[in-house]
C-alpha cells in the first residue's frame, strides 16, 4: 500500500504541473488500467450491490482499498506543491512559466511522435486543436468568472485530463485562465471554492471520462492531433511577457491585471529572457526524461 500511496503522490505531483500528465505517471507505474477500470465500475450497479449485498462487497465492487490509497496520495501531493507553486509565482515568475512552457513543447512533441498515421487529416485536426486553444488564450476576456457554475465546470473538465496520457488537468486550468486561482483556493483551503471544484472533478470523471475514453481507444490519432494543437495553441496563454492592458480591484481592494497581451521582450529584459529560456529548456528535457518509457 505504500508504494500506490506514493504513486498517487507522484500523480498529484504531475497534476498540478502544467505538461506533465497523471495519466503518464498511472502508465509509467503500472496502474493505468486499474485505475480505468476502477473508475469506469461506478455506476448504478455499484450502488444496487451496496443496497443488496453491504458495504463490504460493495467496497470490493468499488475496489475501495486501491482508489482510497491512491487519492490519498494524490491530495497530499497537490495541497502541499500548492504551496511551493504560489511561492514560486510570486517570487520566480519567469522561471516558473518558462519551466512550464518547456513542459508543454515537449509534452506536444510527445504526442506528435506518437500519431501512427501523419496524414491531411492529422494535420487539419492539430491545426484546430491550435485554432481553438489559440483563441481562447488571446480572448479578450481573459479572466472567466469565478462564479460556483464556472467553478464546476471548470472542475468537470480538467479531471478528465487524468485519464489521458501527455495532457494535464493544469494546463486545461491554464488554458481556462483558472490554474492560480484554484492553486490559491487549495493553498488558502477555500473550503467552497474546493468543494465545488472537487464535486464538478466527481462528476467529469463519472460522465466525460466514459465519452474521452472511448474516444481514446476507438479514435486515438484523432484525438491526438488535436490534443497536440491545443498544448501548442496554449502556450500563448503562458508566455510571461505581456504588456497589460486594462486592470481592475480584486475583493481583497488589490490592483491586478484583467486584461493582458503577448509581447516580444526587449533587451531590457535580458535577464528575464534567460531565466525563463532557461527553465524551458529544463522543463523540456525533464518531461522528455518522464515520458521516454511511456507508450500510449
Amino acid at each position: 500500500m505504500l508504494f500506490l500511496y506514493l504513486k498517487g503522490a507522484a500523480m498529484g505531483a504531475a497534476d498540478i504541473v502544467p505538461g506533465v500528465s497523471g495519466g503518464t505517471i498511472a502508465l509509467i507505474t503500472g496502474i493505468y488500467e486499474e485505475l480505468i477500470s476502477s473508475i469506469k465500475n461506478i455506476n448504478s450497479k455499484l450502488f444496487k450491490i451496496l443496497l443488496k449485498n453491504g458495504i463490504k462487497e460493495f467496497w470490493s465492487a468499488l475496489n475501495g482499498n486501491f482508489l482510497l490509497v491512491l487519492l490519498t496520495g494524490i491530495f497530499t501531493s497537490v495541497i502541499l506543491l500548492a504551496q511551493v507553486i504560489v511561492f514560486l509565482l510570486v517570487n520566480h515568475e519567469f522561471k516558473l512559466w518558462g519551466f512550464f512552457f518547456g513542459l508543454i513543447i515537449a509534452s506536444a512533441f510527445l504526442i506528435l511522435k506518437d500519431i501512427q498515421s501523419h496524414n491531411i487529416k492529422s494535420i487539419l485536426l492539430m491545426l484546430f486543436g491550435i485554432l481553438i486553444a489559440a483563441t481562447i488564450s488571446l480572448s479578450s476576456t481573459t479572466s472567466f468568472p469565478n462564479s460556483d457554475i464556472f467553478i464546476f465546470i471548470t472542475g468537470s473538465i480538467a479531471i478528465t485530463a487524468m485519464i489521458l496520457p501527455g495532457i494535464s488537468g493544469s494546463f486545461i486550468l491554464l488554458l481556462l485562465s483558472k490554474y492560480e486561482f484554484i492553486i490559491n483556493a487549495i493553498k488558502d483551503f477555500d473550503i467552497r471554492v474546493i468543494l465545488v471544484f472537487g464535486l464538478g472533478c466527481i462528476c467529469g470523471l463519472l460522465i466525460f471520462s466514459r465519452f474521452l475514453h472511448f474516444l481514446f481507444q476507438n479514435y486515438k490519432d484523432n484525438l491526438l492531433s488535436v490534443l497536440s494543437g491545443f498544448l501548442i495553441g496554449s502556450l500563448i496563454k503562458i508566455w510571461p511577457f505581456r504588456m497589460v492592458i486594462e486592470t481592475r480591484i480584486d475583493s481583497d481592494g488589490i490592483e491586478e491585471a484583467m486584461i493582458t497581451q503577448p509581447v516580444i521582450p526587449t533587451s531590457q529584459d535580458i535577464e528575464s529572457i534567460l531565466m525563463f529560456l532557461l527553465f524551458s529548456i529544463f522543463g523540456y528535457l525533464l518531461i522528455t526524461l518522464i515520458q521516454k518509457k511511456t507508450i500510449f
